[in-house]
């Protein structure tokens, strides 16, 4: 009885498991990028202008806040990062970045929008200019912080999302599909820029900044549905550990057996690997971090006793969990370096 519930739950859990991911997620994925691309490359390139023309900015004002405001969105993605994979998840980071860009924009619209969010123009005789309220540079600086977040939880997640819906063990076509899918995100996402600095900074000098900024509001909403729509298709990874705590091992581990002598280059069987893993010796970048996976002493390890095999059944876990962490912290740095 209890076999043929456990093989029901197994049979439930591979259809579940079928309908998720695949080719069916990827127009949605690809729609949610290219959009979002649209709306938030639509608003840096004339942002000088307007913020020297409606809020009567002097150029070194202006080019303090989009330092600031590049700065914050070139590193919250960072954050955004160790959140997704520590705490949140990739699919719930990329939904509130979503939100947030949407709030963000919707921010920014509404500063053109009302004529009370900004302050009076130059009077051109007496050429006198006053100054943004408190309340007016609160709306207008909130926009970005939104903005800023809104990057954080997307840009560090929606590729490695997407890559997860078609990560399947025991498919040969798993690569070339996931291939296929970089191609399609990478130049949907460069045609999307495009479209932003031309017909998009031409609809704002032509048409005005009420329209020139609703458009990309309009994108940001419609991004985040097409996101949440197939919501029900995508396959969801569970958080991990905390990253730090994981790079801390390697840090240790690599110390403690910083006395071992490494093994020649690609030399199997000397190194803690996960059971059913491909890859049982660690990547060549940032070779000497493999001293934190190498086993110490195999012969002591065949001839303990039952007790010591538990306890070193326990630590041989522990050193396989760190040469996980050993190589996520050697993709990290390939990615800084754009390898």
């Amino acid at each position: 009885m209890d076999t043929e519930t456990s093989l029901e739950s197994n049979e439930l859990n591979q259809q579940t498991s079928s309908k998720q991911g695949g080719l069916k997620t990827m127009p949605f994925i690809i729609a949610n990028e290219a959009f979002e691309k649209v709306a938030s490359s639509g608003l840096t390139p004339n942002m000088t202008r307007y913020l020297m023309g409606s809020y009567n900015m002097d150029v070194a004002k202006v080019t303090t806040i989009l330092a600031l405001f590049g700065a914050a969105t070139n590193f919250l993605p960072v954050a955004g990062a160790f959140v997704s994979d520590s705490f949140l998840g990739r699919f719930l980071t990329i939904l509130l970045g979503c939100i947030a860009s949407l709030l963000g924009m919707t921010l920014m619209w509404l500063t053109a929008m009302i004529p009370q969010a900004k302050p009076p123009a130059c009077d051109p005789l007496s050429k006198s200019c006053e100054s943004s309220s408190s309340a007016q540079l609160f709306l207008l600086y909130g926009s970005f912080v939104l903005l800023s977040i809104g990057a954080g939880g997307i840009r560090p997640c929606s590729l490695a999302f997407g890559a997860d819906q078609f990560d399947k063990e025991g498919d040969p076509n798993s690569k070339s599909v996931v291939q296929n899918f970089f191609n399609w995100y990478y130049a949907s996402s460069s045609i999307a820029v495009l479209f932003s600095f031309t017909a998009i900074v031409y609809i704002q000098d032509h048409l005005g900044w009420k329209v020139g900024f609703g458009i990309p509001a309009m994108f940001m909403l419609l991004s985040t549905l097409l996101f949440v729509l197939a919501s029900s298709y995508y396959v969801k990874a569970k958080p991990n550990k905390s990253l730090f705590r994981g790079f801390a091992q390697v840090t240790v581990a690599t110390f403690r057996n910083r006395h071992i002598d490494l093994p020649p280059k690609l030399h199997e069987g000397v190194y803690h690997h996960l059971a059913g893993s491909n890859k049982a010796v660690p990547t060549e970048l940032l070779r000497f971090l493999n001293k934190a996976c190498i086993i110490r002493n195999k012969e002591k390890d065949l001839n303990a006793d039952e007790g010591e095999r538990t306890r070193m059944q326990n630590v041989d876990d522990e050193a396989r969990t760190v040469c996980v962490d050993r190589e996520m912290l050697s993709l990290g740095v390939r990615n800084v370096k754009g390898e």
